[in-house]
């Protein structure tokens, strides 16, 4: 790979929201690639074969959004086995012009957790909102952590079909329930819905008292911030991890992919991400 001008981007749809380039931005300029750039281009699952096909061997790698994750895996020549599990890449390498996914998505979920202290079994049991491609990442982080039961939430559970076969690939025992059910008997909470998705269940998160245990919340949206979720969750006394710290970690080894293996830095791709949110 030649390392001297390299293009990047994300694509998704709608993607004008994208908090991604100044994080890549942030870490090519930490990286000392000055020639590297880093874009959002708008791409729906339609144009996604056009658009990887007029990728060049000037192109180091994508970065996928809503809604190409699973779209783009018949599109590859190679997964790797984070992906194939899950059903869904994030991540496009070219690599001499063949394309390779790679999901990155569950090792975010899993640092933004480790962050907040939740590194084992006992952070569970644990309730999943939404069955998306999110969804199956938070599933595979979850059975990282050893939990082998979990519950999700979903609003038409008949759109839940390719979660249960994620959940089977994992061997992880899934228990479909209702949006009602919001406040049941969980110690970590992963909301996977897009911005605004939660909101009308917000006031369902009620204290944490005897709940058995400390409770923590991760709401994947980091903008607006907070949530109307990840507020009640405060307000109910849960520790409260941001969407905009699993996007800091996941977006670290999409750097590293992309740049040949070089470490990612995380405190300048932080760094420059919340100084863009505060504009």
């Amino acid at each position: 790979m030649n390392m001297a001008v390299m293009k990047a981007a994300v694509l998704g749809s709608p993607i004008s929201h994208s908090l991604s380039p100044p994080l890549h931005r942030a870490a090519y300029a930490a990286l000392g690639l000055d020639g590297w750039s880093y874009d959002r281009i708008e791409c729906t699952e339609a144009d996604l074969a056009g658009l990887l096909a007029a990728c060049g061997p000037d192109w180091a790698g994508l970065s996928l959004t809503m809604p190409l994750k699973r779209t783009v895996l018949p599109l590859l020549v190679q997964t790797d086995p984070v992906a194939e599990v899950t059903g869904c890449a994030n991540t496009v390498i070219f690599d001499h012009g063949a394309r390779h996914g790679y999901n990155t998505d569950v090792a975010g979920l899993r640092g933004a957790l480790a962050g907040a202290g939740v590194t084992g079994p006992a952070a569970g049991p644990a309730l999943v909102l939404g069955a998306g491609a999110t969804a199956c990442s938070a599933l595979a982080c979850l059975r990282d952590l050893g939990l082998a039961e979990v519950t999700v939430a979903v609003r038409d559970p008949g759109r839940a079909g390719l979660l249960r076969e994620v959940a089977g690939r994992l061997g992880t025992a899934v228990t479909l329930a209702a949006f009602t059910a919001l406040d049941g008997p969980w110690r970590l909470l992963i909301s996977t819905l897009p911005a605004g998705a939660a909101d009308p269940w917000a006031g369902l998160i009620t204290s944490a008292a005897g709940s058995g245990g400390p409770r923590t919340v991760l709401d994947v949206v980091y903008r607006p911030w907070p949530t109307l979720l990840a507020a009640s969750a405060e307000r109910a006394g849960d520790t409260v991890v941001s969407g905009f710290e699993f996007l800091v970690q996941q977006a670290g080894p999409q750097v590293e992919l992309m740049t040949g293996r070089r470490p990612a830095p995380l405190d300048a791709m932080r760094t420059a991400g919340l100084t863009e949110l505060q504009c």
